[in-house]
């Protein structure tokens, strides 16, 4: 140690050093981005204002949408400035922050997933007591509980992280500071690091994901003795794209954060970093709320709310415009 370098602040790797690639990189990310900022707060604004929708299913999709709308927004801008302008440096303070971030919003979803899997289980397996168990109380609780899980969660992992000696090199080979990526930093032994997030992530990741799987098991038991397959088909409709995004963000995670730490650095390490960290927030309006016809009803009321605010505004200026020279 005393021969070695302390790293002070770090530095992030783009995807490619070609001036070409790193603007196309920048927009996908920025249209993403946008995209995903649009549609999550356009959701979360019907949800409020339409008070059909203020029962538990589209209480879960607005918290939903707001974590999503700050997953993706700790990751994406840096990106940006970092594959536009190519100003790598992040501070070891900043970096802290990330990882803290990062694995709050992503533990907070995973557990959120699995309370809207328990949701669905109660509406269509109990619908009789359905407001009798997910009364707005308990609604709030687990929310709640998902958040302070996230944060003891994210806390643990962070200190654990940064208590280690950093003095091999300073380039963290992903475009966010992410807990595998600076374990190959560490000139510390990291087994002990490797041990907790293997069993960390088995016992969070497995026992939401078995909680699911089960939830489905009986959810599924149960619309097939549905009598018409109308039926059927509006309740499949409602848990395949839940499936599909667990399935998505769970084995993305797994993938880069389960399998062991080695020295090697590879670009699909980044690109699978995508797919948990942009690829889930970027679905979400579409897979849970677009796709529900209640959702684009109140959409579409919203939006003639104020195509005819912003006419009467137009009407309004022109009028004092006329006034005036007249």
């Amino acid at each position: 140690m005393s021969n070695s370098t302390v790293v002070t602040e770090f530095l992030l790797t783009g995807f490619s050093d070609v001036w070409e690639f790193r603007v196309l990189y920048t927009m996908l990310f920025l249209l993403m981005y946008l995209a995903t900022l649009t549609g999550n707060l356009l959701i979360v604004t019907v949800i409020i204002v339409d008070q059909r929708l203020h029962i538990p299913m589209y209480f879960f999709i607005l918290n939903l949408s707001v974590l999503d709308m700050c997953y993706i927004s700790v990751t994406v801008p840096k990106a940006c400035v970092v594959f536009l302008l190519n100003y790598r440096v992040i501070s070891i303070v900043g970096c802290a922050a990330q990882i803290f971030l990062v694995v709050l919003c992503a533990s907070a979803e995973l557990l959120l997933l699995t309370i809207m899997a328990r949701d669905r289980y109660v509406a269509i397996c109990q619908p009789l007591h359905y407001h009798v168990i997910m009364t707005p109380h308990v609604c709030v609780q687990m929310t709640l509980a998902s958040v302070l899980s996230g944060l003891v969660y994210a806390g643990v992992h962070t200190w654990n992280t940064f208590h280690l000696s950093f003095c091999r090199s300073n380039v963290v080979h992903q475009f966010f500071c992410d807990i595998p990526s600076l374990l190959k930093l560490s000139c510390s032994d990291t087994s002990t690091n490797e041990i907790v997030n293997f069993a960390s992530s088995m016992i969070v990741g497995g026992t939401s994901l078995s909680f699911i799987t089960m939830s489905y098991v009986h959810i599924f038991s149960v619309v097939l003795k549905f009598p018409t397959r109308g039926e059927r088909r509006r309740a499949f409709s409602t848990c395949v794209p839940h499936i599909l995004i667990v399935i998505v963000f769970l084995g993305s995670g797994a993938v880069v954060y389960m399998k062991p730490t080695s020295n090697s650095f590879l670009t699909h390490d980044m690109v699978i970093s995508v797919f948990y960290c942009i690829i889930p927030p970027f679905l979400n309006p579409i897979i849970y709320s677009l796709r529900n016809k209640q959702i684009k009803e109140a959409i579409r009321k919203v939006m003639r709310r104020i195509l005819t605010s912003f006419r009467k505004i137009i009407i309004i200026s022109t009028h004092s415009y006329f006034d005036c020279e007249s």
